[in-house]
Formats: structure tokens, sequence, C-alpha cells
């Protein structure tokens, strides 16, 4: 892997109005890396994914994109710059079409060419879309419209993949579904940062991980000693699936 982090926040201070959200965050991200966030609800995980992509700005700190800092750009830059994001609840275009979709996700981009070779790829990774090419996103059942927010979000062709909470709303058999495609999705090369309340799925398939509470990072190790560590184990793994 790469010295330089492809993605890099250092001691970032986040707030909304005057209620500070996040305090003092540092989280690096290596090219290749699987790296997950965790935390439960109101610990600050959406937070940080706005303050990368831009839609919050951060008071203290710095977010770093492959070096460049990128904290105080607009969220337009930041994703041309290679960010991009399969948001929580997938938020599919539902009147449009598989391939429409899928054409949103290169909006950015100029290389045609480039574009309908990484079409082709993601109807090979995901066989299930190419099926469906033709229909609405809103006839797809959850599985399917996760896997059309995630090739969405690849055929930018990001430096780094965000997910915001890729389980939510699934049941369980497609939640095992969902990680497998991270899984292979990172297997194939690309960079992923998962942001995530499953601790144990998310934890099984990353390289390392970051725990989340009231906006401050408590606890950042690899994935494995994650799972065997107490404080997560009480918190966080005991008796969940």
């Amino acid at each position: 892997m790469e010295n330089t982090p492809i993605l890099k926040l250092e001691n970032v201070d986040t707030y909304y109005g005057t209620i500070q959200a996040l305090y003092g965050i540092n989280i690096q991200i290596a090219t290749g890396e699987l790296v997950c966030l965790l935390g439960g609800n109101a610990s600050g995980k959406s937070t940080v994914l706005k303050t990368i992509l831009g839609v919050c700005r951060p008071k203290r700190g710095e977010v770093r994109l492959d070096g460049e800092r990128i904290d105080g750009k607009p969220t337009k830059y930041i994703v041309s710059k290679g960010v991009s994001i399969v948001p929580e609840n997938r938020r599919i275009f539902p009147r449009l079409t598989v391939v429409e979709n899928l054409e949103m996700g290169a909006y950015l981009r100029t290389d045609s060419v480039e574009v309908k070779k990484d079409m082709d790829q993601m109807f090979e990774l995901f066989p299930r879309l190419r099926e469906r090419r033709h229909q609405l996103g809103i006839t797809l059942s959850g599985g399917e419209q996760q896997m059309l927010a995630m090739a969405r979000a690849l055929l930018s062709n990001p430096k780094i993949l965000l997910m915001d909470e890729p389980s939510m709303g699934l049941a369980p058999v497609l939640v095992d579904q969902q990680f497998e495609l991270i899984q292979m999705v990172h297997q194939k090369g690309t960079t992923v940062f998962v942001v995530e309340q499953n601790a144990n799925m998310a934890l099984s398939i990353a390289d390392r991980g970051y725990v989340l509470q009231t906006g401050s990072i408590v606890l950042s190790d690899t994935a494995k000693n994650l799972l065997s560590n107490e404080m997560m184990q009480k918190a966080y793994l005991g008796g969940s699936t």
C-alpha cells in the first residue's frame, strides 16, 4: 500500500450551528484498504461522511484526498476528484431505468468509450442488473436497488467508495449478500470506507475499523483485534449477528 493515505481526516471538528458534532476526528485510509466506521445512532457517523463530501465544513482540522486538502471545497469538486458514495437507503432514481441510473453515475466523466467499458463491467459484476437493464428503478427489489446504487457509484470511477449504512432496511439474507458484494468490489481493487451499525458484518470483511461514540473516535484497530476487544464485545458485538 502507498505511504500517502488516499483519504485523511486530521483533528476534524464539525459543528451544526453552535452544536459540536465531531471532536478531533483522526481517520486515514490507504489505497486498496477496506475500512469501517462503527457506531450507534446519533454517534456522528453520517456527519463524518458529510464532512468528507463537503456538505458540512469542519470548523477546525483538515480533510485530504490523495494529499490535496478538500475541506472547504464544494461537493461537486470533491466528487470530480474521486469520491463517490452509496447513500443510506440507496436513493436510486425510481423513475429512471437501470441503464439511465448507471449513466447518472458517470455524468461528470467525459471519456465516453471508457464509460461504455465500465458499464459493461458493472453488468458482469452485477448480472442481475443486466437482466433488469430496461426496468424502472422502482420495480427492483431492495437487494437489486442496493446493487444498482453500488454500480452507479462505481461508474464515477472513484478513488474511494463511501458506503453509508449499506445494511439498513435489508432483510438478513440480503445483508449477507450485500457484504459479499462489498467484499467482491474491494477485492477487485476499489478502496472502500463503510459506515455501518452492524459491527459484526462490517468487521468480518474490513481490514481496519474505527469506533465512534458521541462524535469522538474511542477505538481504532485492525478488524481482527476489534472483534476480540472487550469493549467492542460489550457495546456492539454481544449477541448480535
